[in-house]
């Protein structure tokens, strides 16, 4: 019996025995693929505002298709992904929009313990297994991890601060990647 399985019949499983550095390895398996235009890591838009216009195609794998359904009538999606051309994670990095080292828990660097990338793009059509989106900034061949939809009454918030990046506002719509990461 899965976990999941489990986990619809009310039943409790522990953690897995396997572990790294002291803690369970979780274990996930992408759910399909993204592609878009960007082939290389640099020159790319560092965030969907920077990528306006930019089309590209979420492929599902076949045995996900059905969770697709009703999908079509939201405008926008969150995608999760995995940052899989990532090496290694640390602590500290230099974000494309500064000059100066800051925590990676407080940017949006792909170089992180666990390489889980997030991006809303806007949903154009659903054509059996595949979703045109566009406003993508991420890299051709990416694998998906999940799809979620994504709803103003949930998810759009009024930030009172916004840290470093207080300054930089409006310089992400013109800023590229430089293969920095």
């Amino acid at each position: 019996m899965t976990i999941f399985e489990k986990i619809k019949l009310g039943e409790k499983e522990k953690m897995p025995d396997k572990k790294e550095n002291g803690r369970p390895v979780l274990a996930f398996a992408p759910i399909g693929v993204i592609r878009s235009p960007f082939r290389d890591l640099r020159d790319m838009p560092i965030q969907p505002a920077g990528a306006a216009g930019v089309r590209g195609e979420v492929i599902v794998d076949p045995p996900y298709q059905e969770g697709l359904r009703d999908l079509d009538g939201f405008s926008h999606l969150f995608l999760l992904y995995l940052f899989h051309r990532v090496e290694r994670w640390k602590p500290l990095v230099v974000p494309f929009l500064d000059s100066q080292p800051r925590g990676i828990f407080a940017t949006r660097a792909p170089v992180r313990p666990n390489p889980i990338g997030l991006s809303v793009v806007e949903l154009l059509k659903v054509e059996d297994n595949v979703l045109i989106v566009q406003n993508v900034d991420i890299l051709d061949g990416t694998p998906l991890l999940d799809i979620k939809p994504y709803f103003p009454d949930f998810d759009h918030h009024m930030t009172k601060k916004n840290g470093w990046l207080e300054s930089r506002k409006g310089h992400v719509k013109n800023r590229r990647s430089d293969g920095r990461f």
